[in-house]
Order: C-alpha cells, then sequence, then structure tokens
C-alpha cells in the first residue's frame, strides 16, 4: 500500500467518489480519498490521497482554488448547473452590466452555498434534503474572491476565471452576479484548473472505462518535501537518533529541534528522504513542538 498524492483530472457526469474507483482498484485499496468535492457536471482537478497520507488532507481541503467557468445568462436552476430544473427567467443582460458589478464580488464577500450542496444541515446533507422536498435554510459564509474575470462573453453564456478561497460555490457565485446585474443565471461548465500550487495540467485523465492500473501507480507521487513545500509547510531536518525519538512520540524539547523565529504555525519534520511526522506550534507561543501525528 502507497502512501501517496495523485493529481487526477476529472470528467463530466461522474462523482468525485466515482472518480476514485480506478484509483482504488489500481491500488488495491479503498484508502484513497480526494480532497475537495467537485460536482458531478464539473471537471478538472481532483487531488486525491492515499493510504496514511490521507491524515493531510486537511491542509489540502483549505488551498485556494483556480476555475474556469461558463455560466448560462437567462435562466437560474434548483441546482444552479446543467442538471436542475428552471426555476427562474430574467432578461439576458448586456456584458457592460455583467462587468458594472463584478467589483462587487472581489475581495471578502458573503455568500450563501446553493441547497443542492455537500453541506450538513441537522446532521444530514443538504442536498439529501432538498432532494426529499424538506425546506433548507443555508447559512451565509464569508469567502475570498481573489481575481474575478469575464474572460468572453457571447450571450448568452459568459465564460469566468475565478481565484477563490476554500469553500467558495462558483455556482452560488454565477447565481449572485446575475440577480446583481438584473438577470438570472446557473453554470452550464465547470474546470477546476488548480488548487494550491497543484496544477490540472500536471494530471491524470483517467476513466473506469480506460482504466490502466500502470498509468496510475506510475503517477502516484511520495509524501516528499516538494509536496509539504506546495502546501507552504516548512520542512525541518533530523538526524537518525531524533527522528527516531520523534517516531517514539518523545517530548520535543530543543535538544530534538529548536524553535525558530518562522512564523508558520506548523512543520513537517524529515530524516532524509523519509517524512516522519508532522508538528504545530502552541497557539499561545512558547514551549515545545506538539504532535500533528507521526508518520
Amino acid at each position: 500500500m502507497r502512501d501517496s498524492l495523485l493529481l487526477l483530472n476529472k470528467i463530466p457526469g461522474v462523482t468525485s467518489f466515482e472518480a476514485l474507483k480506478p484509483v482504488k482498484k489500481a491500488i488495491g485499496s479503498g484508502k484513497a480519498g480526494h480532497t475537495g468535492t467537485l460536482d458531478k457536471f464539473a471537471s478538472g482537478l481532483l487531488v486525491v490521497l492515499t493510504g496514511r497520507a490521507l491524515k493531510l488532507t486537511p491542509y489540502f481541503t483549505n488551498c485556494d482554488k483556480r476555475y474556469h467557468a461558463v455560466a448560462r445568462f437567462g435562466s437560474e436552476t434548483d441546482t444552479l448547473d446543467p442538471e436542475g430544473a428552471v426555476t427562474a427567467e430574467a432578461p439576458v443582460p448586456e456584458k457592460d452590466a455583467i462587468e458594472a458589478v463584478l467589483d462587487r464580488f472581489r475581495g471578502k464577500i458573503t455568500q450563501i452555498p446553493p441547497v443542492f450542496s455537500a453541506i450538513h444541515v441537522g446532521g444530514k446533507r443538504a442536498y439529501e434534503l432538498a432532494r426529499s422536498g424538506a425546506s433548507v435554510e443555508m447559512k451565509p459564509r464569508s469567502v475570498t474572491i481573489h481575481e474575478l474575470t469575464l474572460r468572453s462573453y457571447d450571450p448568452p453564456f459568459a465564460r469566468l476565471d475565478i481565484h477563490c478561497s476554500a469553500g467558495t460555490y462558483i455556482r452560488a457565485l454565477a447565481r449572485d452576479i446575475a440577480v446583481a446585474a438584473g438577470s438570472r443565471a446557473h453554470l452550464v461548465e465547470l474546470t477546476r484548473t488548480q488548487a494550491g500550487a497543484f496544477l490540472l495540467a500536471e494530471a491524470l485523465a483517467l476513466t473506469p472505462e480506460t482504466l490502466n492500473p500502470a498509468d496510475v501507480l506510475n503517477a502516484l507521487r511520495p509524501v516528499d518535501r516538494r509536496m509539504f513545500d506546495a502546501l507552504g509547510i516548512p520542512v525541518k531536518e533530523l538526524d537518525e537518533k531524533n527522528a527516531d525519538a520523534v517516531r517514539q512520540g518523545k517530548p520535543i524539547g530543543k535538544n530534538i529541534l529548536p524553535m525558530d523565529d518562522d512564523s508558520a504555525p506548523r512543520a513537517a519534520v524529515f530524516c532524509g528522504d523519509r517524512f516522519i511526522a508532522l508538528l504545530e506550534k502552541p497557539p499561545e507561543g512558547g514551549g515545545a513542538w506538539r504532535y500533528v501525528f507521526v508518520f
């Protein structure tokens, strides 16, 4: 069983969970998971972790994302994507009307996630409640839109480039832009092109129909320094003696790994090419390093 990272190019029409089936088959284990869901109609980058590397999932989940999106103006669906039923219609806006409102959606904004989403509401997924006919109230959340560009507009279709924080719903963003422009809209295409420093251009295109286990195994990346560099987590080097102390869970005093002036809240510990542990600094400052987990 490998403890690895895999960049996967998900195709439209399969869920993120279904996209993992060829990976699990190739590695001979169910211990594989993605670090951020893509809607069924969407395509693009899924960052997949296998084996013990799954412990690193939260650090990938919190990465910024980049997307290419195509919104169809003039109609809104209940799912805010092409799979839903039309619930509202409005005139298709002029390009100037769209561009005039984009600045409202740059920087830190508040958005209400789609009802058809995987967010938990009362212990259940919101989409499960919505499909059952229940009334679902979604709470607003704060997200950050670092970049938002109208790449082209061929009415009723607008092509948008978005760089956003984790937790941003592009379907909701398209809905809100349309309403601000005096229209309605839903997404018809969505492609994730980047997650953190990981790029779609480096991803493996894989479907159950074109499964080649050798391709999967060759595309697996080890848990190495480059991975942590991409996550912005500093790497600390230990000799074999101190690495053994960390493996045994011993207190990490200055004799093992001194604190430094680095402002980063955590560090990945290596001994040569081997990843040993993920550590964090006490939130109150001072003291010794704390264990997040030992690898």
